[in-house]
């Protein structure tokens, strides 16, 4: 089925991830007050989401540009059903199911997890009926990086004088994250499963370590359809967590050269391969521009302000950027992929970023 031009088809975008250490200081460091209340749960997230159908019995739940974690989602509506990512929180990931309701009554009977980024899998529980499938790694990262009770800590804490901690707390109002019971997967993959969903083959590939270590993608190839993950982020500026350039970049080929129709990005609007042959491009530019200034001996904030985003300018969030350099200047030193990151120290040179953008 062809799909619109994602320019056309609304333009989604979406921002951010969660940390990976000194979160909790950074909780400790906010809590000085009385919580504040939430209002985004009273939302009909529902209405925050467009469900488009990609191919027959092939479905992309999307959600539009509301800043932190506001990502993706599949539903083959085939062999029971299968489900590809939940979202960040409860309501949100009820409001996913109420979405792929209109096309399917019955609940589906799989999930997969692209990667361990709570904005595609904290809602698992509520499919914790269904076989959840994912990367070998991706289970093993469930609960090793920042905990749903500590994202709420975050979110309901009082202002912070830290802008970049209260630029990410703020960030977080949509969300809702009490009551989160990890649930990891417990079908494991290597490298690869094939399943048959009632006549539609579905390939489920690992291409990590890339945006994380256990990556996988999803490939329809009757339908021509690629369901990424964080692999792409379309038109909006890519974070990665534990990977690399080459794998990263590798991982974008592949999709590339499976020559899908149409591609449903992590996060924004659906695209053709052109989406993560751009992103390809993104990820190679910055290395390269953060390669010079390493060798000039700047320092990756520096670096990261420097470098001249030409059209990459207008991708969502151009300051996180930061996250990019910082991972080249980890590899340029020879430290592992899997280095910890000092999450506050990046936000803050986001923030830096960010207001000197906007000054």
């Amino acid at each position: 089925m062809p799909h619109e031009d994602p320019r056309r088809a609304g333009g989604f975008t979406a921002r951010g991830r969660r940390g990976v250490v000194s979160v909790q200081h950074a909780v400790d460091a906010l809590q000085r007050g009385s919580p504040t209340s939430i209002s985004a749960v009273e939302m009909c997230y529902a209405d925050a989401m467009e469900l488009r159908e990609v191919a027959k019995d092939v479905h992309a739940c999307l959600t539009p540009d509301r800043g932190l974690g506001w990502s993706n989602s599949g539903l083959i509506n085939r062999g029971g059903g299968m489900v590809i990512d939940t979202f960040w929180d409860l309501p949100h990931t009820r409001a996913l199911l109420d979405c792929y309701a209109r096309v399917t009554p019955d609940r589906p009977r799989r999930l997969v997890n692209t990667h361990h980024n709570g904005d595609h899998c904290w809602g698992n529980q509520l499919l914790a009926d269904a076989e959840i499938i994912g990367h070998r790694l991706c289970a093993e990262a469930f609960g090793k990086d920042v905990q749903p009770a500590v994202m709420e800590a975050l979110r309901t804490a009082p202002a912070s004088d830290d802008a970049g901690l209260a630029s990410f707390a703020a960030a977080l109002a949509d969300w809702d994250f009490s009551g989160i019971e990890l649930t990891p997967p417990t079908t494991l993959i290597d490298e690869r499963l094939d399943l048959d969903l009632d006549g539609i083959a579905a390939h489920l590939i690992y291409v990590g370590p890339a945006h994380t270590q256990g990556d996988v993608i999803v490939h329809l190839p009757e339908q021509k359809v690629v369901f990424t993950g964080d692999i792409l982020f379309r038109l909006c500026t890519p974070i990665g967590w534990e990977g690399t350039f080459a794998r990263w970049i590798a991982a974008l080929d592949q999709i590339v050269a499976l020559a899908p129709d149409v591609v449903v990005p992590g996060h924004g609007p659906l695209c053709g391969v052109e989406g993560p042959r751009e992103m390809k491009a993104y990820l190679e530019y910055v290395r390269a521009e953060a390669r010079t200034f390493f060798d000039a001996d700047l320092p990756a904030l520096e670096a990261a302000g420097r470098i001249d985003l030409g059209p990459y300018a207008d991708w969502t969030e151009p300051e996180r950027i930061v996250f990019s350099v910082e991972r080249a200047y980890r590899e340029f030193r020879g430290e592992p992929h899997d280095a910890p990151i000092d999450l506050m120290r990046i936000l803050a040179g986001m923030a830096e970023l960010r207001e000197a953008r906007e000054a």
